[in-house]
């Protein structure tokens, strides 16, 4: 992992007019973090830029980012730096998304489900719940026009993407087999903060809780909820097993994250220095989506050896019951974001 250090950061800068701050970014300006639309060279030349991301070093994600980091070293012969805060360390799911509009840090990955907070509902396409029957599948709609577009629209909230990274399928964990809609009814399941995912609860009868990624384990702990939807690759480095005793392999929705920076200070780099971290990039992600299948079956082949977590698997009755319950979820969101996007999922699907 890259160690956050002092040494080379940028000063913060002065606000660009008198007008009155908001609580946050006066919080950010109080901190010293927020930085220049271009950040400060360290005396030694070099340029440090900062990456704020809320999973553990050791997820896909963690690792991906790590690579970016090194290539982004190798590439720049030592010229730039990126420092890398994993797990929340610098800044959580509820603020990182501002503090890159404020400058405050240069690139975060935040969760697809995140964006539809910022009036990009568009971007709950990849939380529909059986809606990808393969990674093959959503990479086809990332790379198509869905995905495209959906990248130019973040630059309407001063965001520029710079591409997905992936990790994986979801499945559905409390202290009981979750196989059927009935065995869901009067269950509070923790979500990411999501129309999609809450109406998704909804329909199977449970209570949505939408809680951050690093608020999940100790609500669970506590049993201020009862169970959770995730990856076998977080429930793996999160350690998931030791709060829940169930988990079922419903595959039923996708999660990803799209690694963004913010537009001002990315257009504002050197011509050079804007192409080379966009090729480390591009580098760094075809890595890491790579890794991501690998580490979702270690961790899936982990989770089953452990004695400490029963883990179920649907058959294809139940799997049909559960589509059919969700069914109104798709609906829904069509409603929300007109039937164009769903026929541009279902063309890149198809494609």
């Amino acid at each position: 992992m890259t160690r956050p250090a002092s040494r080379g950061l940028p000063a913060p800068c002065p606000p660009a007019s008198h007008a009155p701050l908001s609580p946050v970014r006066r919080a950010l300006l109080g901190g010293g973090l927020l930085a220049c639309a271009i950040p400060a060279a360290a005396s030694s030349g070099m340029r440090v830029l900062r990456l704020s991301h809320v999973v553990a070093p050791n997820t896909p994600k963690g690792q991906a980012l790590e690579h970016f980091a090194q290539l982004v070293e190798r590439y720049s012969q030592g010229r730039i730096r990126v420092q890398i805060y994993p797990q929340s360390t610098l800044y959580g799911d509820a603020d990182e998304v501002q503090a890159l509009q404020f400058g405050a840090v240069h690139f975060i990955a935040p969760s697809l489900s995140k964006f539809g907070r910022m009036g990009l509902p568009e971007f709950e396409l990849f939380d529909l719940p059986y809606a990808f029957d393969s990674l093959e599948q959503v990479r086809r709609v990332m790379d198509g026009v869905p995905g495209q577009l959906l990248l130019e629209r973040l630059q309407r909230n001063g965001v520029h993407g710079l591409g997905y990274l992936h990790n994986g399928f979801k499945h559905m964990s409390a202290q009981h087999a979750l196989l059927t809609p009935n065995d869901y009814l009067g269950l509070r399941m923790r979500i990411q903060p999501s129309r999609v995912l809450a109406d998704q609860m909804q329909a199977l009868g449970a209570s949505p809780v939408a809680l951050s990624f690093g608020e999940t384990y100790p609500a669970l702990q506590r049993k201020v909820v009862d169970g959770t939807e995730n990856t076998a690759s977080n429930f793996w480095t999160q350690k998931l097993q030791r709060v829940q005793s169930d988990l079922s392999l419903t595959g039923h929705g996708y999660l990803g994250y799209a690694v963004v920076t913010q537009q001002r200070f990315w257009e504002n780099l050197p011509n050079n220095e804007r192409a080379l971290l966009d090729q480390a990039m591009r580098d760094a992600l075809q890595w890491g989506n790579t890794l991501a299948l690998e580490h979702e079956r270690s961790s899936l082949q982990a989770l089953r050896g452990t004695t400490a977590l029963r883990v179920h698997t649907p058959g294809a009755a139940q799997t049909q019951a559960l589509r059919r319950a969700l069914l109104p979820v798709r609906q829904q969101l069509a409603q929300r974001i007109g039937s164009v996007w769903m026929d541009l999922l279902t063309e890149a699907l198809h494609s």
